[in-house]
């Protein structure tokens, strides 16, 4: 019976999901600078966008975990996908309509970062879920497809945005919107099974009590914040800080930052085996810190914008090599455990960014500012992933 459905239906809507977490993360930023002009719109505000995407995520995150079950993940997950292209078609519109534009951005940013917060909860555990023989090369295949997505979303926007100009930017917003639209029927049709429970996880009350577990949270929500802190102000960081044009920020800061992180998570899946996670998570920590350098301090744009893109391949290994210490580090801790990691991590992700730009405004303007404060991040990993070397593990039979 099993052999006769069509897994391979589910893998593809998984990693289109991921596709629509990328747009959903990945292409309003691009537009920034965009949304301060046409709306009048300061850098302050402006920060509040990720801060806005990434808390709705976070709260998206904790409650889908105890209401997931109970709906069922094929209504959830399709849910994500209305709510993913609901958002973004009305990004188009609301700002027109409501007398304050900043609302309307922000009511369409909190509609797809809901979308996006129940792909983060549901894609992994459906495709564990599925009969595949090699799970590990599955889950990881589907985890670069975020990576690859927000390459595709930055590259083709910004040809876009080079042959019609922003001033369009609306009509590539309803196509991007019809992608998590289309997939919705997807996951109407493929199969979905649900994952065994085991019985066998620690309850919360016994992962609270281990310091090792706030270790772990605090790694997660570092890496989280190294990454977002670049990734949400690549764009209006390469245009106003290095001088270039809108293209040439585009292609040389996300896009490369996006592309040089998948080649990272591809390279660490392939050898994880062979690598000592710790002083590879070290290595990209100390790695992270010098490109935030390189970016905040560099004079040449080039410099710049090298730091920006390599800050990527920096911290693709930070986010996956967490989640592994812990399972090494806490093999009961079960999805209690693996829930708090994704919410630590997008905790760092919405301070991160909201610092970032909080800060920038403070300085009138200046993003390098900004984002030499974020060097705190990666340095606070380092420091967390130094002393959960020395921490034994946290198993509780």
């Amino acid at each position: 019976m099993t052999g006769q459905k069509n897994y391979k239906k589910t893998l593809a809507a998984c990693c289109l999901g991921y596709v629509t977490q990328a747009i959903a993360a990945n292409f309003a930023p691009l537009l920034f600078l965009t949304f301060g002009s046409a709306y009048g719109i300061g850098l302050e505000k402006i920060a509040l966008i990720p801060l806005a995407f990434y808390l709705t995520q976070f709260l998206i995150d904790f409650a889908a975990a105890k209401f997931a079950d109970r709906i069922g993940y094929r209504f959830c997950v399709a849910a994500s996908q209305v709510l993913s292209a609901a958002g973004l078609a009305l990004l188009t519109i609301l700002p027109e309509l409501l007398p304050v534009p900043f609302a309307g951005i922000l009511i369409s940013v909190v509609l797809y970062a809901m979308g996006s917060g129940l792909i983060e909860v549901l894609i992994s555990p459906i495709i564990e879920a599925c009969p595949f023989e090699n799970k590990a090369g599955m889950m990881s295949l589907l985890h670069s497809f975020y990576c690859w997505g927000a390459v595709g979303v930055i590259l083709c926007s910004t040809l876009f945005f080079a042959a019609f100009g922003t001033e369009n930017w609306k009509i590539l917003t309803l196509i991007w919107a019809a992608v998590p639209l289309l997939n919705t029927f997807n996951f109407i049709s493929c199969p979905i099974e649900r994952t065994v429970e085991e019985g066998e996880s620690m309850r919360l009350g016994q992962l609270f009590r281990l310091p090792l577990f706030w270790l772990l949270v605090l790694v997660m929500a570092c890496a989280g914040a190294a990454e977002a802190s670049m990734a949400q102000w690549a764009s209006a960081f390469t245009e106003s800080a290095m001088s270039v044009s809108k293209a040439v920020g585009d292609l040389a800061g996300p896009c490369l930052f996006a592309a040089l992180m998948g080649i990272s998570r591809i390279l660490y899946g392939k050898m994880s085996g062979k690598l000592d996670l710790n002083k590879a998570m070290i290595a990209c920590g100390i790695l992270c810190a010098a490109c935030y350098l390189t970016a905040s301090l560099a004079d040449l744009p080039a410099v710049g914008l090298a730091g920006c893109a390599l800050c990527g391949f920096s911290v693709g290994i930070m986010w996956p090599g967490t989640i592994s210490i812990a399972s090494r580090k806490c093999p009961n801790g079960g999805t209690a455990m693996f829930a708090f990691l994704a919410l630590a991590g997008d905790l760092g992700a919405t301070v991160g960014p909201a610092m970032v730009g909080g800060l920038s405004g403070t300085a009138g303007g200046n993003l390098q500012t900004g984002l030499m404060t974020a060097t705190a991040f990666p340095l606070l990993l380092i420091f967390g992933t130094i002393l959960l070397n020395r921490k034994p593990g946290g198993q509780k039979k």
